[in-house]
């Protein structure tokens, strides 16, 4: 396990800590299961929040609707 997963917090793609309500760009281009969607890289999630049961998810608004990203796609 990796010492970011044993103390609790959630980390983006460069290790920096993410809270409630932070702002991160995402960094790959992403397809959203069950939509033709394409999150494309740069694109700005805002007032993120974090999943409860899973600190690799967190829960954003982008273009619109409301999707789960991986953190391991995202940097603050």
């Amino acid at each position: 396990m990796d010492t970011a997963e044993e103390s609790g917090k959630v980390m983006d793609s460069n290790g920096d800590e993410l809270l409630d309500g932070d702002d991160v760009t995402v960094i790959k281009d992403l397809k959203v299961k069950g939509s033709s969607m394409v999150v494309k890289r740069g694109t700005r999630a805002r007032g993120i929040k974090l999943a409860e049961d899973d600190p690799t998810h967190v829960q954003a608004r982008v273009d619109g609707q409301t999707i789960f990203l991986k953190t391991e796609f995202l940097k603050k």
